[in-house]
């Protein structure tokens, strides 16, 4: 069985109120949606939105995919223009992604009154589109906006698009519940009869539920079910209005509940992992009861359950937890979770098996920290730093620190005119010298950033290659006021490579040197012999 699965979190996903993608973001979203095993990527719109076409510009070069196939998104040829002539098309083409996702009207009302064209000439634009981009060796899947409402508007309209589009080459013809509105029996109702009225297998359709009822996941469920082999979906859930089918619920069922093969191995137990991450650069906050990958999907009070638990965990887990990279918890006496630490260790080199007092101390500081705010899960390159100095610890091997602070000072000057200055001091000492460094920034964190480079770039002048891409700052979940508790994760890039690490203050400024030393000491020490920035707050 050949099942797609279908990623649109950077196109469909982008379109969820307060998420604003950049460039830098995108690429490292399509990595951990890579890394999960998705079969196709969307990674945008090309030609109609500059962003997107940034995004593939830069993707042919920046991007390396082991499982998925990116694909551009775009609209079929305008009414009465022909396709080679239609700029949007070209975009589409300039591209250059080994697939594109056409959109296209079927249901007749909005193909009248929308496109403002008849019925024919929208079959026509359907046709000219597919088979123009089959011609230029792409595969073409179409997205058949409103289908469910248009299909039971005019069964006979909305069908002859689905056939027009396979007619001229379509891999896959999707059936979109594009207003949210259908329910899982009206989903199986509807696929059954298109079936049987164009007299084609199910598994060239494909399907894209909205979430307005709540349905969106059961309504992507019952079209696999019902013979569907693609289905789109995206990260946590993310869409327009209350979101679209969420990638992770999707997948688990089918792969976890139905015994079907939509991932490649190896893949599943990086769920909690990935939805985190790009949570963390969505910055939106990570649904903790959410299934499967929620904080509290395996969360549990003590009592009956936990009795029963002691037993077997089964009991009352409806899946192992560690398939999708999750942890069972007890909430009066919480997991120490050392296997997701072991495990996140290994994927980035360094292996915790053979150092069990490690990693217990690695344990007891990830749950210290993250009980008082900080979250690594989109900061690798601080997690890192932490293993590499408790590993140190154990081995004696803890080399000299690039640089140690001695103290630092941000003056933020408000001006008669208007304008707003901001200038920093810092004091570090570097290989045993003490270096005293000032400069004026756009703001007291970039100030802050352009004086820690001034004190540091004559013993490290490879420090100018590297970039501040991105830069966060969240006020934790409880706190509230101009007081809160604040993260900040700060994304640099050097190149080819990025890296993200993480700063959590009840002061904003000191949570944003954290972050920025911990960039620095990260960019700055080879690996295998960095020392934690946490040394040198």
């Amino acid at each position: 069985m050949n099942y797609q699965v279908y990623d649109t979190t950077l196109r469909d996903g982008a379109q969820r109120e307060g998420i604003s993608y950049s460039v830098v973001d995108k690429l490292a979203v399509a990595r951990l949606l890579d890394e999960f095993g998705v079969g196709f990527i969307e990674g945008g719109w090309p030609g109609a939105m500059p962003k997107d076409t940034e995004f593939f510009r830069r993707a042919r070069t920046e991007l390396s995919l082991k499982h998925a196939v990116l694909v551009a998104f775009g609209a079929t040829r305008k009414a009465g223009v022909a396709v080679a002539d239609d700029p949007q098309v070209r975009a589409l083409l300039e591209a250059q992604t080994p697939a594109v996702c056409l959109v296209a009207k079927s249901d007749l009302r909005h193909v009248e009154r929308a496109l403002r064209t008849t019925p024919a000439e929208n079959l026509a634009m359907v046709r000219d589109s597919v088979a123009h981009f089959v011609a230029e060796g792409r595969r073409v899947f179409l997205d058949c906006e409103h289908f469910f409402d248009g299909y039971r508007f005019d069964p006979g309209y909305t069908a002859s698009v689905v056939a027009a589009a396979l007619a001229a080459g379509a891999e896959r013809v999707v059936m979109c519940d594009t207003n949210g509105g259908m329910l899982p029996s009206q989903i199986t109702a509807g696929i059954a009869d298109l079936v049987e009225r164009l007299g084609v297998a199910p598994d060239v359709l494909g399907i894209h539920c909205q979430n307005d009822t709540s349905c969106a996941v059961a309504n992507t469920v019952a079209a696999v079910e019902a013979g569907v082999r693609h289905f789109q979906c995206t990260v946590n859930g993310y869409g327009e209005r209350p979101g679209n089918a969420d990638l992770f619920a999707v997948v688990g069922n089918l792969q976890l509940k139905l015994g079907l093969p939509v991932l490649p191995d190896d893949c599943l137990d990086q769920m909690v992992r990935v939805s985190h991450a790009i949570a963390e650069i969505a910055n939106i906050a990570p649904d903790t009861h959410q299934a499967y990958v929620g904080a509290a999907a395996f969360a549990h009070k003590a009592g009956l359950h936990a009795s029963a638990i002691k037993v077997d965990p089964l009991l009352y887990n409806h899946v192992e937890p560690a398939t999708v990279g999750n942890d069972m918890k007890i909430l009066v006496t919480e997991m120490a979770g050392r296997a997701s630490i072991e495990l996140k260790a290994r994927e980035l080199g360094l292996d915790l098996a053979g150092h069990p007092e490690t990693l217990r101390r690695v344990t007891r500081r990830v749950k210290e920290m993250e009980a008082a705010g900080w979250s690594f899960e989109a900061a690798d390159a601080s997690f890192e730093l932490l293993v590499r100095a408790e590993l140190a610890t154990e081995t004696g091997s803890d080399g000299p620190r690039p640089f140690a602070l001695e103290s630092y000072r941000v003056i933020v000057e408000h001006r008669e005119d208007g304008a707003v200055v901001s200038e920093a001091t810092v004091k570090v000492r570097v290989r045993g010298e003490r270096v005293i460094a000032t400069a004026e920034g756009n703001g007291p964190i970039n100030a802050l950033d352009e004086a820690l480079r001034v004190a540091l770039s004559r013993q490290y002048p490879e420090l100018a290659g590297f970039e501040l891409a991105d830069y966060k700052v969240r006020i934790l979940e409880g706190t509230h006021g101009t007081g809160a508790i604040t993260r900040v994760l700060v994304e640099t890039a050097s190149g080819r490579n990025d890296w993200t690490t993480v700063g959590v203050h009840e002061n904003v400024v000191e949570a944003s040197w954290q972050a920025l030393v911990d960039a620095l000491v990260y960019g700055l020490s080879p690996r295998g012999s960095v020392s934690s920035a946490s040394t040198l707050r």
